[in-house]
């Protein structure tokens, strides 16, 4: 799988365990990611994800998400994409 970076983590809520995501590329359900810092290394899939409280399929470069994760991460941490290699 290549990494493509697509935003950047720019605030997370521990208690709900949720990531605000800034991205620079667009995400959708169903995308796997790579959340990525000096003590952070998380892969999963986007499950759902939100734009002010409302649940969306497909988010724009721009856009900031809120994103479940699965473990902690933190502001700054780099979100990668996961794509599958063109041999």
């Amino acid at each position: 799988m290549e990494r493509q970076a697509i935003g950047q983590v720019t605030h997370y809520y521990g208690k709900i365990g949720v990531a605000i995501l800034k991205l620079d590329a667009p995400l959708s359900v169903g995308d796997v990611l790579a959340i990525v810092g000096s003590t952070t290394d998380l892969e999963q899939q986007v499950k759902s994800m939100q734009v002010e409280h409302q649940n969306i399929e497909q988010a724009a470069a721009g856009d900031l998400v809120g994103l479940k994760v699965k473990d902690k991460v933190r502001e700054g941490d780099t979100v990668y994409k996961l794509v599958p290699q063109v041999q």
